[in-house]
């Protein structure tokens, strides 16, 4: 695998700044592992997706506010910006 491998575009209006204020209004990517579909959906129809027996994880880490800068010149937004 390369890194190249995982480059797609995403435009800056897409990126979430802030967490919406109705935290249950989030959106939902649902992949359908049958068969293969994509639905895009609300996060308050996660108990509607879960089934008996299945497994969830849940994440509580929190982002911290920090960078790390790599090789000079390597990792460049278009505009020239690290």
């Amino acid at each position: 695998m390369r890194v190249s491998d995982y480059h797609f575009d995403l435009p800056d209006s897409l990126i979430a700044h802030y967490p919406t204020p109705d935290r249950t209004a989030s959106r939902l990517l649902h992949l359908d592992g049958s068969s293969g579909g994509v639905v895009h959906r609300q996060f308050s129809d996660v108990l509607d997706l879960v089934q008996p027996g299945d497994l969830m994880v849940f994440n509580n880490t929190r982002v911290i506010p920090a960078r790390v800068f790599g090789a000079e010149g390597v990792w460049r937004k278009s505009r020239g910006a690290r």
